[in-house]
Parts: C-alpha cells; sequence; structure tokens
C-alpha cells in the first residue's frame, strides 16, 4: 500500500492493444487485456510530470472480453492510396485501475519539484476532471473516459473465475529517462511477461521483473537551467527577427 495511489474506472465503446508482431501485414489485432503501458498511457494523459514515474499495480476487468472486427481503409505509406485492412477491436471495454509514483531517479534536476502532496493531489485532481488530454485505449480511435473509483467496488464479470491466464504477452516499454539498471540507462527497451487474472484481478509486476530486450541506443533529454536559458535566448532572437 502506497500513500500517494490513485484509483479509477476507464471505460470506452473499443478498445485496440496491439503487438507490433501482428502488424506485419498491415492489419491490427488486439490483445484480450490492456498493456501495462497502455494503463500508464491513460495516467499521463491525466498528469503527467518528468519528476514522476507511474507504476500501475493492478487493474480489474469489469465486462466480459468479446472482440469486434471491423474493415478498415487505410493509406498506403508507399502509394498514398487507400488500402483494405481488418482491425480487430476489444468492445465494451471497462477497467479499474489503481496505480501509485515514484520519484524519478534519473533527473536529479528536478529534485526540487519532489513535493508528493502537490503531485498527488494534482492528479486525483485531474481524474476527477477527466483528465487534462484525450484518453484513448491503445489507439487513438479508441476513445476513452476516466472517472474516479474505488478500486474493488461494484460486481465484475470475472469476479468468480479463480484463475485465467494469457501467455506471454507484451508489457511496455522502458525508456532511458526511467532506466532502472545500468543495463537499461542510455537505451530504448521492450518488455515482455505472463499475466494471469485471479478473480478478474491483473496485478502487474515491474519493468525490472520482465523479460526485457534492448532494442536500440537512446539518449536521455535533459532539464534544467541551461535548456531554461537556451529557449530564452531563441526566444530572443526571434523576436529581434520580429523587430527588424
Amino acid at each position: 500500500m502506497h500513500d500517494n495511489f490513485v484509483e479509477f474506472e476507464v471505460l470506452g465503446d473499443y478498445g485496440l492493444f496491439s503487438d507490433p508482431v501482428t502488424r506485419v501485414g498491415g492489419e491490427k489485432f488486439t490483445s484480450q487485456i490492456p498493456t501495462y503501458e497502455a494503463m500508464k498511457g491513460v495516467l499521463h494523459s491525466c498528469y503527467w510530470k518528468p519528476t514522476i514515474i507511474w507504476i500501475i499495480d493492478k487493474i480489474r476487468v469489469m465486462n466480459p472480453i468479446q472482440t469486434e472486427t471491423k474493415g478498415i481503409r487505410p493509406i498506403k505509406y508507399d502509394t498514398g492510396k487507400n488500402d483494405l485492412s481488418y482491425y480487430t477491436y476489444l468492445k465494451e471495454c471497462r477497467y479499474q485501475v489503481k496505480a501509485h509514483f515514484i520519484w524519478n531517479e534519473n533527473r536529479p534536476e528536478l529534485s526540487q519539484d519532489r513535493n508528493e502532496n502537490k503531485h498527488h493531489n494534482i492528479a486525483k485532481r485531474m481524474i476527477e476532471k477527466g483528465g487534462r488530454r484525450d484518453i484513448f485505449l491503445g489507439c487513438r480511435e479508441c476513445q476513452a473516459y476516466v472517472v474516479p473509483c474505488e478500486f474493488g467496488s461494484g460486481k465484475g464479470f470475472y469476479d468468480d473465475i479463480p484463475e485465467m491466464s494469457f501467455g506471454l504477452m507484451y508489457h511496455g516499454m522502458t525508456y532511458p529517462d526511467e532506466a532502472y539498471s545500468e543495463e537499461t540507462k542510455g537505451k530504448l527497451t521492450v518488455n515482455f511477461w505472463h499475466p494471469v487474472m485471479k478473480n478478474g484481478i491483473i496485478e502487474f509486476c515491474r519493468p525490472s521483473e520482465c523479460i526485457h530486450k534492448t532494442l536500440r541506443e537512446m539518449p536521455m533529454k535533459k532539464f534544467g537551467e541551461n535548456n531554461v536559458e537556451n529557449v530564452d535566448v531563441t526566444f530572443q532572437n526571434l523576436a529581434g527577427k520580429e523587430e527588424n
């Protein structure tokens, strides 16, 4: 239990949590449950600061898992003309989420912003208002909504199902500004895990506990006084050009 936890419910008509492996032919097929990265993205749309890292503790699947396939006409990258593809979505999505945040130790330049009460209270207010930015479940076309809730309240479809396993599944990405070890610093890392749902609840493991693979080198953007000075100089130069 963490004092800075938040609880909310996210719901939408459709969700699409697709693995890049399933997109080779230009079509998308959703996984049966949301990914850690997708739920983290929902929280980022509510409240994000580089000072903190959101940790998704668990989700509760409230509605039955069901899919719907639609014919889509995406645009081909090489010709700019329309193509025909089939996207398989989750439908009538509804999930309860519980999460908390920790300090981002990769950003010591923002240590003066580590005020737990401030970030916690702002995050709760933003969830009550439905988020700062648009909420969606996996893909931009899957619009969703966020409302505060008490995790575990209400009746869920899988409350009486002791256990369901989903095999090896994509967990999320570890970016260099959220690196948790020397191995992940300055790199983009992809994480996988074996999710198990017990009585409708899926407890996420931490990124550091996942099966991970390094994709490529990636530098971390720095925030600090030097960046602010550079921005000020840029604006001054632009202002001078406009006056001339």
